[in-house]
This record gives C-alpha cells, sequence and structure tokens, in this order.
C-alpha cells in the first residue's frame, strides 16, 4: 500500500479538524440547550423564582358612565297608569320582544305610544328613560321592573322610554309591586336631588315635529320596525 502523499495527508488532517470542531459546535449547542430546558423546568415548577416577573394584561372595555338619577321630590306621589305614555324600545336580539311587552303594559291600563328597536342595543336589564315633567310617570313604570336604570333627560313631555335590554326577562308580577296613590315615591340608593341631576342631563328624543320630519326622510318608522321583526 502506497505511502499518502503531503497533499492527502493535508486533505485527511483538514477533513479532521472539521469534523473536530463541527462536533464541537454541536456538543456546545446541545449543552446549552440542556441547560436551558433544565432552568425553564425548574421555573415552572417552581424550584427557581423567575429572573423577571410581570403580571398578565388583560384588555377591557369599560363601562359606559351612567348618571345618578333624580330622586322623587319629598312628597311626590305616582301617577295613574293611565296618565303614563310610554314607548317601548327593544334593545334585545328578541325579535317582537317589545310589541309583547307592549302589549303586556296596555292590558295594565298604560298607554304605549309605540314600539320600536333600539339603535345599537342594550346590554342590561332594562332602561327607563324620561323627563323632568315625566318623573312621576317614570317612577310609576320603573315598578313594574325589576332593578330598572333610570336616566333623566332633556325632553319637555312627560313621554317615557321603556328600553328593554339583552338581560330582560318579564315584568314584575302585579301582586308584589308596591305602589300606592297616596305613598309618596322613594328613589333608589345613590339618586340626587332633581336640580343637580337636570345640571348632566343630556339632550332628549326628537319632538314630534321633528321626528315626523324624520320618518319622512328614512321611511316609515312602522315599516322599519316590522321588517327588523318588530312590532
Amino acid at each position: 500500500m502506497a505511502a499518502p502523499t503531503p497533499a492527502e495527508r493535508a486533505r485527511q488532517l483538514r477533513r479532521r479538524h472539521r469534523r473536530e470542531r463541527q462536533a464541537v459546535v454541536f456538543g456546545a449547542m446541545t449543552a446549552a440547550m440542556a441547560v436551558a430546558g433544565l432552568a425553564a423546568a425548574a421555573v415552572y415548577t417552581g424550584v427557581v423564582d423567575a429572573p423577571f416577573a410581570r403580571e398578565f394584561t388583560t384588555l377591557t372595555t369599560p363601562a359606559p358612565t351612567v348618571a345618578a338619577p333624580p330622586c322623587p321630590p319629598e312628597g311626590t306621589l305616582p301617577v295613574t297608569y293611565a296618565e303614563t305614555q310610554v314607548r317601548v324600545l327593544n334593545g334585545a336580539a328578541t325579535a317582537g320582544l317589545a310589541g309583547e311587552i307592549g302589549n303586556e303594559l296596555v292590558a295594565r291600563g298604560f298607554v304605549v305610544q309605540a314600539t320600536d328597536n333600539f339603535p345599537g342595543g342594550y346590554a342590561g336589564t332594562s332602561l327607563v328613560r324620561f323627563g323632568e315633567t315625566g318623573l312621576r310617570a317614570a317612577y310609576t313604570l320603573a315598578a313594574q321592573l325589576e332593578a330598572p336604570v333610570l336616566e333623566l333627560d332633556r325632553r319637555a313631555d312627560a313621554t317615557v322610554d321603556l328600553v328593554l335590554g339583552s338581560a330582560f326577562t318579564t315584568l314584575l308580577d302585579p301582586t308584589v309591586i308596591t305602589l300606592a296613590p297616596d305613598q309618596p315615591l322613594a328613589g333608589p340608593p345613590g339618586c340626587v336631588p332633581l336640580e343637580q341631576a337636570l345640571q348632566t342631563a343630556p339632550e332628549g328624543p326628537p319632538v314630534e315635529g321633528e321626528a315626523a320630519d324624520a320618518t319622512t326622510a328614512d321611511g316609515d318608522a312602522d315599516g322599519s320596525a316590522e321588517a327588523t321583526g318588530e312590532g
């Protein structure tokens, strides 16, 4: 067997050095991965504290701010059901809910002016909106509901809007309603004087003439309600 030439010996040496370097690199990488794995396992099991500590951040959507409702002035008495004019608005995904509850209110003696959908929906149980002159009617209507939200606005008339939300179930049973014509109305906890509530009250819905103009421009309101399942 012939002895390798100097050029062949040089090539063999280069190949051996390359294999040695590769073995060193791969060995170092394997050792580093093993150390990292052991460290991660120690942190995960609580044997070793993490080198940093930060709580998870949860993005939340702030709840809408609801102004405190006005307290009924001292000695304020409820009105009769027949004096309470209501618009029932469906803020839930249940088709026909406003019409159904509107019929129940009529059966109790309330005057239901209209039923329609509430733009954007409402996530709560029920919302009662009213102006200063409709305060007595609003509290009379609120007595039919479980934990309604009362919201004052600057409408000039005594109409009351009842918004039915996605959490609404039913009106209270008439036998549990504690409302007497000779007993003054009581405000909910956290209510504020009427004068104070008026300072931050938003604008009310359009007056009758403006509503009629809007209906002419945008289409018949009753027809729109029927088209979306409200009737």
